[in-house]
């Protein structure tokens, strides 16, 4: 592995340095051999699960690790705070892949550092494997982001809302820039400091714009459009984030924090399950306006540098904030029409799909499962019947608009594949895998569904042990932030 921390290098107003802090007990729980060979990991790895244990507990560093917890500001359900930070992260360190990309390792609950805010900087077993699991099946689906190396159990115990086991998880990721790290600075007005985050942002993530006219005016339009991708994707899955503050939103366009995250199931754009969500800011289907408001925070923080002459810089700010909709609508409506077998959106195709998703709506239908419904009714029968009878006129259109000749229909089938899953990681069987693994300490029942979630546009032999619906269709499911 080609070890080296470049953040820590901006210097000492980006980050603290500090080690993590050791734990009582640890024992490996998790990981993950795929993304250690895939990022050419295990070559730089001792082969022996105690001292994989040690490293990724935070008890043993790599030689060449430089421990640093970084700070950033953000807005937290629209309420800006000026200084968050990493409270319980530490970023060990950067390492390069066979193919030259750069990656951080970072350890969560690894303890507290400067930005604890009175936390113990510690990390529940639960939130801990709901990351690697939701993070392991968004990556099968296609959809930018994180991901979990590993998962240690530490032997102690945190104190919650009740006692729970403890852990620390690695997270590997492109970079952890957030939009919050660019308000830090800018509420500080150290605009010196704001300059160096991005010139090394773009140096690092978006090399190709450094020759552009205003590379700081094109950086938020290419961090507008990993955005609208990542949303777009989030949307085709119906995969709801929960906590969208802007320092949950990484600059690389990968998700980012799992805490209170969950899966749609009855269609509904108001569904919100998190428990710290209140007021719905972070319902599903508001998490598009959501990121254009994040994007618009970026956009402020970044004006400084877009021009001098800060009426020039607003101007050309908001044109580029006022042209998020219009990129995000376009790319939603090609997502939607990919799920119903249309590689090419006609202007009455968008009347077809918001017809569909205000039936869904109405007769309260399982997300995932009409989609995949759907699919296999292009080829089996029974099912095209039910759903003409589910569905009404509706469903006789869509078939006309697919068209009768056999190698439309397996065009539109083929494409409708790539873009339905069969399995999603539901709701109530993520809790009882995690329920399951604190009980027994084992990591059985999480490989079981990983297997499932790993293919999730495949039929398993197991896959059809976790396509069932919740017997109450989630209505009183909750999802709770970690800290």
């Amino acid at each position: 592995m080609k070890i080296s921390n470049t953040y820590l290098q901006l210097g000492t107003a980006f980050s603290e340095s500090i080690n993590p802090l050791p734990v009582a007990d640890p024992h490996l729980l998790l990981w993950n051999l795929s993304l250690a060979d895939q990022l050419a990991l295990s070559q730089g790895l001792p082969d022996n699960e105690n001292a994989l244990a040690q490293l990724f507990s935070g008890n043993d560093l790599l030689p060449e690790a430089s421990p640093i917890a970084c700070v950033y500001a953000g807005h937290q359900f629209g309420q800006f705070n000026p200084q968050l930070g990493d409270g319980r992260a530490h970023l060990l360190c950067e390492f390069v892949d066979d193919h030259q990309q750069r990656w951080d390792l970072q350890l969560k609950g690894s303890g507290p550092t400067r930005y604890s805010r009175r936390g113990d900087g510690r990390c529940a077993l639960g939130p801990a494997i709901r990351e690697y699991l939701m993070s392991e099946a968004l990556h099968a689906l296609g959809v930018p982001t994180t991901r979990c190396l590993a998962v240690v159990t530490t032997g102690e115990t945190v104190y919650r809302d009740l006692p729970k086991p403890g852990a620390v998880v690695t997270r590997i990721a492109s970079s952890h820039i957030r939009v919050g790290s660019f308000q830090y600075f800018a509420a500080k007005g150290d605009v010196v400091s704001l300059k160096t985050l991005t010139d090394y942002t773009i140096d690092r993530h978006f090399p190709t714009l450094k020759a552009a006219a205003n590379p700081v005016l094109e950086l938020l339009g290419a961090v507008m459009d990993k955005q609208v991708t990542l949303i777009v994707e989030w949307m085709r899955i119906g995969f709801i984030h929960g906590v969208m503050n802007t320092d949950n939103t990484a600059i690389s366009g990968e998700t980012i924090d799992f805490g209170p995250c969950a899966m749609l199931g009855i269609y509904h754009p108001g569904t919100v399950y998190s428990s710290i969500d209140s007021g719905g800011r972070y319902a599903f289907g508001a998490q598009p306006s959501i990121c254009r408001w994040n994007m618009a925070r970026l956009a402020e923080a970044l004006l400084p540098l877009i021009d001098e002459d800060q009426d020039k810089a607003l101007a050309q700010a908001e044109a580029l904030i006022a042209d998020f909709s219009p990129r995000f609508e376009q790319a939603y409506q090609t997502m939607l029409g990919a799920k119903l077998g249309l590689d090419e959106i006609q202007q009455t195709d968008v009347a077809l799909i918001t017809e569909l998703l205000e039936q869904m709506q109405e007769q309260q239908l399982d997300y995932t499962q009409t989609f995949h419904q759907l699919t296999r009714s292009l080829t089996e029968q029974q099912i095209a019947t039910k759903l003409q009878d589910t569905l009404g006129n509706w469903y006789g259109q869509w078939r006309q608009r697919i068209g009768n000749d056999s190698k439309q229909q397996q065009a539109a089938q083929a494409l409708m594949q790539q873009s339905n899953p069969v399995v999603i990681p539901r709701n109530h069987h993520v809790e009882a895998v995690l329920q399951a693994c604190e009980l027994t300490n084992s990591s059985a029942p999480a490989d079981a569904l990983l297997k499932v979630l790993r293919s999730p546009y495949q039929m398993l032999a197991e896959t059809a042990d976790y396509q069932d619906l919740p017997t109450d269709n989630d209505r009183h499911y909750q999802t709770f932030c970690g800290t």
